[in-house]
Parts: structure tokens; C-alpha cells; sequence
């Protein structure tokens, strides 16, 4: 589906009263996230994708998801438009940004900031296919600088609007915390290419927070992979690199296993520990991909949701009293578009319900956990 301006600016207009997006009864006098965000010097925002239409990341699609985004957020985060694999699909040379600048518009008509997401995906996995052959020729650090350069500062001035960039993300492995090698790195070396991608990042955005985005979380089990990002958030410090703020990505709950049921166990004084030096670092904090992952609770409904709520509310109210953190983003707002719905399924096979909305654009506890974890935040 391709929107006109009129389109957009009419929907912006839609999205001003409840009713739009199928808000439960009386919603329409809640006060809208973005506003309770706000109010305390935060962003609220959300991940949306422009993927198919009807698939788990084609929610730009959807006019009563697009609604909800327009009163809601103050900020929208391309889910995958940005990513090497989405903008550079088609080979070395070639850009495509038809998806990015459809949700870059849809923003500008709804007086949304932007957030760019991600500048360089530092993990082989998610490079395009042309990537796994490519010859950088007979000097092949030279060849990658270029490459990474070009490609960073394409997207920084095509999108001048964007708040904050995950310049650099995932790059630490949780199983050892070491820097994953790439095709770039076995070029020029993991710590170059990295900070090649933050200098060329401040030159080209010098007004957006650059970010070292990744996900390790409070849960058992990422010792490793937090020792490894404070390494690497050490090594920046030490070697000058224009790094603004961590993105926590905030994918709590039960762990991502097959075999796992219930909630992760929460390690509140390590995970205090590793805020605390985060901050004493000088880096702000971001919650850039928060859901809550419920794959081992009860199919019931009202115990599932009000577990969630609970359980992210404590979450959110820990990391929202650090006045270092600057934004919240949610991975995505209506239950059926959540990209764990086809990742670590329940035991039953029925559908998560992981955001803040469900499959019939209600808002869920969840939405009421969040707005009441930002009332109480303090003012940054």
C-alpha cells in the first residue's frame, strides 16, 4: 500500500479522537503516552514496520495500527527499513529507502520525531546475501572505510530528522561478551570499524544521540554478555569514541528458550550494579525495544496481562529513576504484529500477548503499566 500526502494528513487528523483506532470505552480521556513522556523530559515511542501487508511486519499498514501510533507516540522507530538487509537488498551500490520514507512521512504529518535504527546491525547474520562474497580488493581496510562511510552518511543526510541512531548494534556475543567478527571487521579490525561508524555518525548527525545498542537484560543468564557490553563501553571512553547512551533493548520476561516457562529471574543487585556503571560512564540510557515476553504464563487472560504489568511496571520504574534515560520505545504496539509471535512459541501454540494493545486494538494493563511507570518518573 502506498500513501498520498492527503492520505497521511487526513489520518493524522483521524488519530485525534479515540474511536479511530478502536479504543476501549472512555480511553478517549486517557492521556495519551507520548504526553505523560513528555511531561517528564522523555520520549514515548514505537517500532512500526512497512514489511507486506497482513504480515507480523507490515503494521504500517494496518489504518487502525497507524491511528494508535498517531496518538500515542512522540517518536516512531523503523522496525526493519533501515537495516542493511532492507536498504542495501539489492547489491554494494544500490539504496532503497521507498519503506523508510513512507513511515518518515507518516511522521512528519503527525509531528512525530524519528529515531534511526540501525546504522550498522554488527552481526553476520543480518547482512545481505552479497555481503558473504564480496571483495574489498587489494586493500581491503581502505575498501570497508569507504563502504562503512558512504553508508552512514547516506542514511544520516537523507534522514536529518532523526532524535537518536543505534549507530552500532548487537556487536557483543552473550556467550563470552567478546566483539563479533564480520565481514567489515575481517577487513579492518573489530575496534575500527566500530569507531569509524560513531565518528562518522557525529560528523554526519551532529545534533542526534549516537548509540551503542544490545540486548542484555536483568535475567539470569546475561553475566557475560553485560560484562561484555561495559568492556566495550569502556573501550569507547578510552579510545574517545562519540558514544551518547546505551539502548537497553528490553526484552524481559521469559527467557528466548524453547523449553522455558514462567519469567526469568531478575539478578535486582547485578542488574543495579551494571546501570550504575553505565551511568558513572557519562552514557544516557535507552529503552528501545521494550515487550514482555510471556511464553511460559497461563493462557488466562486477566492473570497472563496483570503478570506482564506487574512484572514491567517494576522493570520500568527501576530504569526510568535514572534521569539519564531519555527515551522509551516500545518494540511494537498490538499483539498480533509482535515479532515474537513467531519466535520461542508457547507450549499451547496460542498467540503471545506481549505490547500494549491486543489483536482488537484495546489497550491491555501493560498500556497502564507503562503510563503509570512515566507519571512516576522523575523529571529528567
Amino acid at each position: 500500500m502506498s500513501l498520498s500526502r492527503r492520505d497521511i494528513l487526513a489520518l493524522g487528523a483521524a488519530a485525534t479522537f479515540a474511536g479511530s483506532a478502536g479504543l476501549a470505552r472512555g480511553e478517549e480521556a486517557e492521556t495519551p503516552l507520548r504526553d505523560l513522556a513528555k511531561a517528564k523530559g522523555l520520549y514515548f515511542g514505537s517500532a512500526v514496520g512497512a514489511g507486506p501487508k497482513g504480515s507480523l511486519t507490515g503494521s504500517f499498514e494496518d489504518p487502525k495500527y497507524r491511528a494508535i501510533l498517531a496518538r500515542e507516540c512522540g517518536v516512531l522507530v523503523p522496525e526493519n527499513e533501515l537495516k542493511w538487509y532492507v536498504v542495501r537488498a539489492r547489491g554494494p551500490q544500490a539504496f532503497d529507502f521507498e519503506r523508510a520514507d513512507r513511515i518518515a512521512e507518516f511522521a512528519k504529518a503527525n509531528g512525530q520525531a524519528l529515531r534511526g535504527h540501525t546504522l550498522l546491525w554488527h552481526h553476520p547474520q543480518w547482512f545481505p546475501a552479497w555481503t558473504k562474497t564480496y571483495d574489498f580488493g587489494p586493500r581491503p581496510a581502505e575498501a570497508a572505510a569507504r563502504m562503512v562511510t558512504e553508508h552512514i552518511q547516506t542514511l544520516c543526510q537523507r534522514y536529518p530528522q532523526m532524535i537518536s541512531w543505534d549507530v552500532v548494534n548487537e556487536t557483543v556475543d552473550p556467550k563470552d561478551g567478546s566483539i563479533r567478527s564480520t565481514f567489515l571487521s575481517d577487513a579492518m579490525g573489530k575496534e575500527p570499524v566500530l569507531d569509524l561508524s560513531f565518528h562518522v555518525a557525529r560528523e554526519a548527525a551532529p545534533k542526534a544521540r549516537l548509540v551503542y545498542n544490545d540486548y542484555m537484560s536483568q535475567e539470569a543468564g546475561n553475566e557475560k554478555h553485560r560484562y561484555g557490553v561495559l568492556k566495550l563501553l569502556e573501550g569507547f571512553r578510552k579510545r574517545g569514541t562519540p558514544v551518547d547512551a546505551l539502548g537497553i533493548q528490553s526484552h524481559i520476561g521469559a527467557e528466548n528458550a524453547d523449553s522455558f516457562t514462567g519469567f526469568g529471574k531478575p539478578q535486582s543487585k547485578d542488574w543495579t550494579a551494571f546501570l550504575n556503571d553505565v551511568t558513572g560512564m557519562g552514557y544516557d540510557l535507552l529503552v528501545t525495544e521494550f515487550d514482555v515476553h510471556d511464553k511460559g504464563l497461563p493462557y488466562d487472560f486477566a492473570a497472563r496481562d496483570a503478570a506482564v504489568a506487574a512484572y514491567a511496571k517494576a522493570f520500568l520504574d527501576q530504569i526510568l529513576d535514572y534521569r539519564q534515560t531519555k527515551e522509551v520505545l516500545a518494540w511494537g504496539m498490538v499483539d498480533k504484529y509482535s515479532w515474537l509471535q513467531n519466535q520461542w512459541l508457547r507450549e499451547d501454540r496460542k498467540p503471545k500477548r506481549p505490547t500494549l494493545y491486543d489483536d482488537d486494538y484495546r489497550p491491555k494493563p501493560l498500556r497502564e503499566a507503562v503510563a503509570a511507570a512515566l507519571r512516576a518518573a522523575p523529571a529528567r
